[in-house]
């Protein structure tokens, strides 16, 4: 009997910190989602003033 409530606490304690794992990556995740979004409104507001174009390495300059 000692021996199965030995593994239950082991086992309490894995979910547990199983569960504090995911929690954590979910705030990181929440953190990383704010970030790319303020950084695509970032980037359409920068495209539509028209001053974030990207001369890629191909690309004839506009006063060709």
């Amino acid at each position: 009997m000692q021996h199965l409530e030995e593994q239950i606490a082991h086992l309490i304690r894995s979910v547990d910190d199983l569960s504090n794992v995911v929690a954590k990556q979910q705030d990181e995740i929440d953190r990383l989602t704010r970030r790319v979004e303020m950084l695509m409104r970032r980037e359409a507001e920068r495209a539509q003033e028209g001053s974030g174009g990207v001369v890629l390495g191909d690309e004839r300059p506009p006063h060709y």
